[in-house]
C-alpha cells in the first residue's frame, strides 16, 4: 500500500486547506472561517489517518469521512459565496477544488473495494 504522502489527490487535499486559510485569513466572521478552515484541513487529515490505520476497514472508513468532508466543504462555500463572505469567482474556483477532490475519493474508495473483492 502507498504512503499517504505519495498520493495526488492528499497532496491537493493539503494544497486546498492551505489556499483556504490564506483566502480566510482576514475574515471577521470567525465561527465560519474556522468552519471552513476544519472542514478543508479535514480532508487531508482523514486520507492520512485512514493510511496510518493498518486496516483496510478503517482506511475505507476514514476516505468516507474525508469525502464528506468535502460535501461539508462545499456547502460552507455556497454560503459564504451568497452571504457575500467569499468573492463568487473565488469561491467557485474552491468549491471546484473540494469537488474534483470528492472526485478523486471516490475513485480511490472504488479501487480499494476492487482489492478487497
Amino acid at each position: 500500500m502507498p504512503q499517504f504522502e505519495d498520493l495526488d489527490v492528499w497532496k491537493r487535499a493539503c494544497r486546498l486547506s492551505v489556499t483556504l486559510y490564506k483566502q480566510f485569513s482576514d475574515c471577521r466572521e470567525y465561527a465560519f472561517k474556522d468552519q471552513v478552515t476544519r472542514s478543508g484541513l479535514s480532508v487531508a487529515s482523514n486520507i492520512a489517518e485512514g493510511f496510518e490505520r493498518e486496516s483496510r476497514a478503517e482506511l475505507m472508513r476514514f476516505l468516507r469521512i474525508a469525502k464528506g468532508s468535502c460535501g461539508e466543504l462545499r456547502t460552507q462555500l455556497f454560503i459564504g459565496i451568497e452571504a457575500d463572505l467569499v468573492p463568487r469567482d473565488k469561491g467557485l474556483r474552491l468549491v471546484d477544488g473540494a469537488l474534483q477532490i470528492s472526485k478523486m475519493i471516490s475513485g480511490l474508495i472504488k479501487h480499494q473495494q476492487k482489492i478487497n473483492v
